[in-house]
């Protein structure tokens, strides 16, 4: 519930793209209100925090210092723009870089997270 929603009553997806990758919550059941308003709150709040530079929540989540790709995100954090969607679900961040050391931190940041969160999502680069 750090995140504000019940991650068992929630799922998570993480896409590396070309340009980027995208951080994708949605609730399992549609008739799940609560958690999915939860997520819709939660995510933007995350895309302004990293797009600052600040990614105190992955660490405190994961109960790390340092989240592979964060200090490289952060360092060029002026290179990178994350962007909120919702969805039907939940919704959305799209982080979007052009910068070769800020994308190779993306994707390293990701990779991260389809671990941690055990989602058994793709770790190849798509475009998107």
């Amino acid at each position: 519930m750090m995140m504000g929603f019940d991650q068992a009553l929630t799922t998570h997806h993480f896409v590396l793209f070309n340009d980027g990758g995208a951080i994708e919550v949605s609730v399992n059941d549609l008739t799940d209100t609560k958690n999915r308003n939860a997520i819709r709150s939660h995510l933007p709040h995350i895309a302004m925090m990293f797009g600052d530079g600040n990614f105190e929540a992955p660490m405190l989540v994961h109960d790390a210092k340092n989240v592979p790709g964060t200090k490289a995100m952060t360092e060029r954090k002026a290179a990178i723009r994350y962007q909120y969607v919702e969805t039907a679900k939940g919704g959305r961040v799209d982080i979007v870089t052009s910068d070769p050391a800020a994308l190779a931190a993306v994707h390293q940041f990701l990779r991260f997270q389809i671990a941690e969160h055990k989602t058994g999502d793709p770790t190849a680069v798509r475009t998107r």
